[in-house]
């Protein structure tokens, strides 16, 4: 019962996040982190380029990805699954790549840019990994890569639980931003190395 429920928890957040960056569709561009940028950045095409690659991409990897941990999809409905885990691959990678390029001109500086283009990194290594294991065959490995991708995928999810909290603790948007560009995936990547260490190792 607990398992469904944290399922049941873990997929409203993916979907609820993945849904999230329509918001800067429908409202005033100066919403959200883009209060923080400047008129010079915003009216930039290539950092727009990156920002909304990196958030629409993302967003898709978001909502689709969480599907493919589902044991039923994949033993009963195995062509949607590898037509589901292409896009995310592609979605991922394009988004990673976009959003390394965007963290270098991240808010707060060098120390919440290093954290993004890190996590950014991480997300592109480890879903072209699962990619390069799947086309060869080689199953559990791919699979423990899909859980590191999706983990720091999920860092969309932990950044906007966290940051609200960091502000609030810090009394300061700026310093909860710097501590939350690593918070919000750091964390993920031990729960995943934790969820694979377990499967490895009944």
């Amino acid at each position: 019962m607990v398992k469904k429920g944290l399922w049941i928890l873990f997929a409203t957040f993916a979907l609820l996040i993945g849904f999230y960056p329509t918001i800067y569709f429908l409202i005033d561009r100066k919403f959200g982190l883009l209060n923080s940028k400047s008129a010079e950045l915003l009216s930039n095409t290539f950092w727009n380029i990156g920002f909304y690659t990196h958030i629409i991409l993302g967003g898709v990897a978001l909502l689709i990805g969480w599907t493919q941990f589902s044991p039923k999809m994949r033993n009963s409905r195995i062509a949607l699954h590898r037509k589901l885990g292409k896009a995310y691959v592609v979605s991922v990678l394009l988004s990673a790549l976009a959003g390394i390029y965007i963290g270098f001109f991240a808010t707060g500086g060098w120390v919440s840019s290093a954290g993004f283009i890190c996590l950014g990194v991480v997300w592109f290594y480890t879903t072209l990994k699962a990619y390069l294991h799947i086309k060869n065959g080689e199953i559990l490995k791919h699979q423990k890569m899909m859980v590191y991708s999706y983990a720091a995928c999920f860092a969309a999810v932990t950044l906007r639980i966290w940051l609200p909290i960091l502000t609030i603790m810090y009394g300061d948007f700026f310093k909860a931003y710097l501590v939350v560009a690593w918070l919000c995936w750091i964390p993920n990547l031990i729960v995943a190395y934790l969820i694979t260490s377990k499967a490895t190792n009944p």
